[in-house]
């Protein structure tokens, strides 16, 4: 039994609450579980220098944690004077986990930054952000959209993630950071709504794991991100 005394194919509660910042063109408050994510999408009229004279937008994303977003007081990175490699890597990855379902030229020349902001962390902050992103970017575009800003359509398709592990020799789904540090392998799936994949991080916390193991993985992981597909497209309606 994992320690969270679900079944190894359950997510945590998860929920996707929508408009709710004011001033920001798309914006969601994500949960997954106790680990809770503000995201919001700003239009920006701006673009990277090189991408200017390209006939296409952006789509970047900032991710930062408050300090009391775990058990102990974390310094904030602005004071540290810079931001840390973990910091970078993850929102490099939302970011790319966005720009893989977004046709950039009918966006035009503008870019859309998204940040998030974890305000409650117990594991899978990654995973519930991309997730959480994409209802954020979604409600941007469609505020362009009542502005006669876009041509066409600029989402292509869902994305969504979650994490999977190998805890006492069990394949499961969406760690928590009790189960995250306990695991024997722990891994980040980043899957569109038709199943495509953009990308995959998969670590060997101990002994490395199989073939067999990693298709269990995935499996859960298609599983799970199939359920939070769903949940976005409730949360749109």
């Amino acid at each position: 039994m994992r320690p969270s005394h679900r079944q190894p194919d359950e997510l945590r509660a998860v929920s996707l609450e929508r408009a709710v910042v004011k001033y920001a063109e798309g914006s969601c408050f994500v949960k997954f579980g106790d680990t809770h994510v503000l995201v919001t999408a700003t239009l920006e009229d701006r673009l990277p220098p090189w991408l200017k004279g390209q006939a296409r937008g952006w789509v970047t994303a900032e991710y930062g944690m408050l300090p009391r977003a775990t058990s102990e007081r974390t310094r904030r990175e602005s004071s540290a004077g810079k931001q840390s490699g973990r910091t970078v890597e993850i929102q490099r990855l939302i970011g790319r986990s966005l720009r893989a379902v977004v046709d950039l030229e009918a966006l035009g020349e503008r870019q859309i930054t998204v940040d998030c902001d974890v305000i409650q962390a117990d594991g899978g902050t990654r995973t519930a952000s991309i997730t959480g992103a994409w209802v954020a970017l979604h409600d941007c575009l469609a505020w362009m959209k009542a502005r006669d800003m876009l041509r066409g359509e600029v989402l292509r398709d869902h994305v969504a993630a979650v994490s999977c592990g190998v805890h006492n020799g069990l394949a499961v789904l969406d760690l928590d950071y009790a189960e995250d540090s306990q695991a024997d392998t722990d891994a980040n799936f980043v899957l569109t709504g038709k199943g495509g994949i953009v990308e995959i991080q998969g670590t060997a916390e101990r002994e490395p794991f199989s073939e067999a193991q990693f298709l269990a993985l995935l499996a859960l992981a298609r599983k799970g991100v199939g359920r939070l597909v769903e949940l976005q497209k409730m949360a749109v309606m």
